[in-house]
C-alpha cells in the first residue's frame, strides 16, 4: 500500500490565502470598474451649436431641427435651440420632440429673445428639452389643441386630440422631471406662464437674459441621453457655432407662410386669367403657373382647409367663364363672392400662427373686383361697338355720290362705284351720302346732315 504524505502547514496557509478579503477586492475590483464604466459622466461636450426658431412649427421647421442636431451629434457638442414660435403643426411638433428625445447630444431649448413666446407647439418642444430655460418678459402654454375647420362646440375628433396631447405632455413631463400637473393645465386649459411662473411651477430650469448667461448655467450640468448614458455639460470657454438655415430652408420657409403662400396662390390666378384673356402673351402664363404651383405647396405644407381651397379654385373658374359667358356680371360676383368665402375659410381651425391676415384679403377681393369691372366694361362696349367687317361694317360709312341720285345712281366709296338708291329723292352729283344699308350689290343712303356738294 502506497503512503499518502498529509497537506503541511504551507497548504495550509495558501489555502487561507485564496479566501482573505484582499483577494476578493483585487480580482472584483476590475469587474466593478467595468460595470460602471457605462454610466460614467462623459466630460468632453466642450462644443455649442445654435439653432434658431423664430416663426410657427412648420414641416421645413422640423427639417432643419432635425439637421441642425445632427450637426450636434457629429461635432459632439450641446444644441441649444432658441425657440420663438406662437405654435404650428402638430405633426411638425411631434417630429421635432422625436428628434429631441432621442438624440446623441443635450437639447437645451431657450425661449428667447426677451419679450419671446413658446406658445401651443412651442410648449411640447420646451419641455421635451433636457435643459429648457426662458428670457425675461417671455411665455409658454396655450398648448390646446385644435383642429382645421373646428367650430366652438367641442367634437369627438378635438376631444380624442385634446386626451392624447394631454398624456403626451404629461409623458414629457415625467421624463424631464418637470411639474406635470402645469404641463397638463397648458393643453387641458390653454393656461399660459410668463418666465418666472414657469421657473415657479418647475415647468423649465431656469431663466436667463441671454445666451451668454445661459450658457454659464447650464456649465457642469448633468444630462442623462436616451441610451442611459450621462454627460456633463462643458460650456465654459466653449467653441461655439451657429447653424442658420441654407438657402433652400428659408426660401421653403418663406413660401410656407400662410400670408406669403396665399399671395402666391392669387398671383398664380392673377397670371392665368390674364393669359387666358389675352391668348399668346405667356409671360403672365409662366409667372401664373409657377404662382399657383408654389402656393398649392405652401397651402399644402400648412395644412389649409380643402373647402377653402376648392373656393378659390371655383373663384378663378368663374372668373374665367366671365370673359366668355354674358353674364353682365353675374359670374363674376359669384367668383367674387367664392374668393372672399375660400380665403376665410382656409385656415379656420385657429392653429397658432398660421392665418391671413384679414385686411391681405381684404385688398385682394378689392384687386379683383376692379379687374372685373374692366373686363365686363370691356365687353359691354365690344357688344355695343358698330361690325366694322364685311358688307355689315359699310353701315355708317360716308359716300359720294358720282351721279345725281334720282333716286337711283352710283356713289363713290371705298375705292370703287356702287349702285346705290337715296331714301330721300333726289340728290345732286357730289353729294355727301351716309350708307344706312346694303341689298345686295345695292347701296341704301341718305344725304349727311349738313353737307354740301363736293366740286
Amino acid at each position: 500500500m502506497k503512503y499518502i504524505k498529509p497537506a503541511g502547514k504551507g497548504h495550509e496557509e495558501l489555502k487561507a490565502f485564496r479566501f482573505t478579503p484582499l483577494f476578493i477586492l483585487l480580482v472584483l475590483l476590475p469587474l466593478l470598474l467595468l460595470s460602471t464604466a457605462p454610466v460614467r459622466a462623459d466630460r468632453q461636450l466642450g462644443k455649442v451649436v445654435v439653432l434658431t426658431v423664430d416663426g410657427p412649427i412648420v414641416p421645413v421647421v422640423a427639417a432643419y431641427l432635425e439637421r441642425g442636431i445632427g450637426l450636434a451629434e457629429q461635432q459632439g457638442a450641446v444644441c441649444v435651440i432658441e425657440l420663438n414660435t406662437p405654435g404650428g403643426l402638430y405633426q411638425s411638433t411631434q417630429k421635432i420632440v422625436g428628434r429631441i428625445l432621442n438624440a446623441g447630444v443635450p437639447i437645451v431649448v431657450y425661449v428667447s429673445p426677451q419679450g419671446g413666446w413658446a406658445a401651443s407647439a412651442g410648449t411640447f418642444v420646451t419641455v421635451a428639452a433636457h435643459y429648457a430655460a426662458m428670457a425675461p418678459g417671455s411665455r409658454i402654454g396655450a398648448a390646446h389643441p385644435v383642429t382645421v375647420g373646428a367650430d366652438e362646440k367641442v367634437s369627438v375628433p378635438t376631444e380624442k386630440i385634446t386626451e392624447d396631447a394631454a398624456a403626451w405632455i404629461r409623458s414629457l413631463a415625467q421624463m424631464r422631471g418637470r411639474n406635470i400637473r402645469a404641463a397638463e393645465l397648458a393643453v387641458r386649459e390653454s393656461r399660459s406662464l410668463s418666465d418666472q411662473e414657469a421657473l415657479e411651477n418647475r415647468l423649465i430650469d431656469a431663466c436667463a437674459r441671454d445666451l451668454e448667461e445661459l450658457l454659464d448655467k447650464i456649465n457642469g450640468k448633468e444630462v442623462t441621453l436616451q441610451d442611459g448614458r450621462k454627460v456633463i455639460v462643458n460650456t465654459q470657454n466653449a467653441e461655439r457655432r451657429l447653424a442658420a438655415m441654407n438657402l433652400r430652408e428659408k426660401f421653403l420657409l418663406a413660401i410656407s407662410n400662410p400670408e406669403i403662400a396665399y399671395l402666391f396662390f392669387t398671383l398664380g390666378m392673377l397670371g392665368l386669367m390674364v393669359e387666358i384673356y389675352n391668348p399668346g402673351a405667356v409671360f403672365p402664363g409662366v409667372v401664373g403657373g409657377l404662382g399657383l404651383l408654389l402656393g398649392l405647396y405652401g397651402l399644402g405644407t400648412l395644412d389649409a382647409y380643402w373647402g377653402g381651397i376648392l373656393l378659390l379654385i371655383l373663384a378663378f373658374g368663374l372668373f374665367v367663364a366671365e370673359a366668355f359667358v354674358v353674364s353682365h356680371g353675374l359670374l363674376g360676383t359669384g367668383g367674387l363672392v367664392s374668393f372672399v368665402l375660400g380665403s376665410m375659410l382656409l385656415f379656420t381651425g385657429g392653429v397658432p400662427g398660421l392665418r391671413v391676415n384679414p385686411w391681405l384679403i381684404v385688398m385682394n377681393t378689392l384687386f379683383f373686383a376692379a379687374l372685373l369691372a374692366l373686363l365686363v366694361t370691356a365687353v359691354v362696349r365690344g357688344q355695343r361697338r358698330r361690325v366694322i367687317t364685311g358688307l355689315e361694317g359699310i353701315i355708317g360709312q360716308a359716300a359720294v355720290a358720282r351721279t345725281p341720285l334720282s333716286p337711283e345712281g352710283t356713289v363713290f366709296y371705298g375705292g370703287s362705284l356702287w349702285n346705290a338708291v337715296s331714301e330721300e329723292g333726289w340728290l345732286e352729283k357730289g353729294e355727301k351720302v351716309i350708307i344706312t344699308g346694303v341689298e345686295g350689290l345695292l347701296l341704301r343712303v341718305r344725304k349727311k346732315d349738313g353737307a354740301g356738294p363736293e366740286e
